[in-house]
């Protein structure tokens, strides 16, 4: 009985060692494939966008800036909105719910700071307090891939479809908050581009219960000056 609990222990701790060996080199193909090695050198992000929902086109400019400050202006129906994240507290403005400048709370926070990440979770996701998990070889749309389950430091959970050929992202799902509801969104990365040697999304569909959202990155430039005070809270 002795031998055979040392056994069992033995044949978990490699298969855990397994599993762990083959997320790394999962990690490190993806790493190599996207072009974080390019990343390292990439100060702030300068993207102009384009998200269509239900026949409506809403132009977008986004900037983040290392280490972890974000900013993104849209206008919607005629409105223009604004929600950032400083590296400290978040904001927005947005008439459409009311006047002024708010504060960003729960699951609005949460999104920016999210955004304000360049490289984003998986990247150097220990470091960051962020756990992965392989979760095996799957098909996702017909297509091969390793399916990583990633749980934020903040609790939240998503799951990364990387392709088993190009080792690119081909979707990620998770459950997010929304109007006061939990829903589950799946996000595709369409299409590619080659922005200073770094694979940007190019087109990417958002499926969500209340319908498909397109965002089209129609500019995207790299270590553009944008100084500190782009993402500061104005006043009211």
């Amino acid at each position: 009985m002795k031998r055979t609990l040392i056994l069992a222990t033995l044949m978990l701790i490699a298969f855990v060692g397994v599993q762990a060996q083959s997320l790394e080199k999962v990690l490190e193909k993806h790493y190599a494939a996207t072009g974080y090695d390019k990343m390292a050198d990439v100060k702030t992000f300068d993207i102009k966008a384009k998200m269509s929902m239900m026949g409506m086109d809403m132009p977008m400019n986004m900037k983040i800036k290392k280490p972890n400050k974000f900013r993104v202006d849209m206008e919607v129906m005629g409105q223009k909105t604004t929600s950032a994240f400083d590296g400290t507290k978040g904001w927005m403005i947005n008439p459409m719910v009311g006047a002024g400048v708010k504060d960003l709370e729960g699951a609005e926070l949460k999104q920016a700071i999210g955004q304000a990440d360049m490289e984003g979770e998986l990247y150097n996701y220990a470091k960051k307090g962020h756990t992965a998990e392989l979760i095996g070889k799957v098909e996702a749309d017909g297509k091969d891939a390793y399916q990583v389950k990633l749980t934020n430091k903040d609790g939240s959970v998503k799951n990364y479809y990387i392709n088993a050929d190009t080792y690119l992202i081909d979707k990620v799902t998770a459950k997010v908050e929304a109007m006061g509801q939990t829903v589950d969104i799946e996000t595709k990365m369409v299409e590619y581009q080659n922005i200073e040697g770094i694979q940007m999304s190019k087109k990417i569909e958002a499926v969500m219960p209340m319908g498909t959202m397109t965002t089209t990155m129609d500019e995207i430039k790299l270590n553009e000056n944008i100084d500190d005070s782009v993402f500061e809270r104005p006043a009211n």
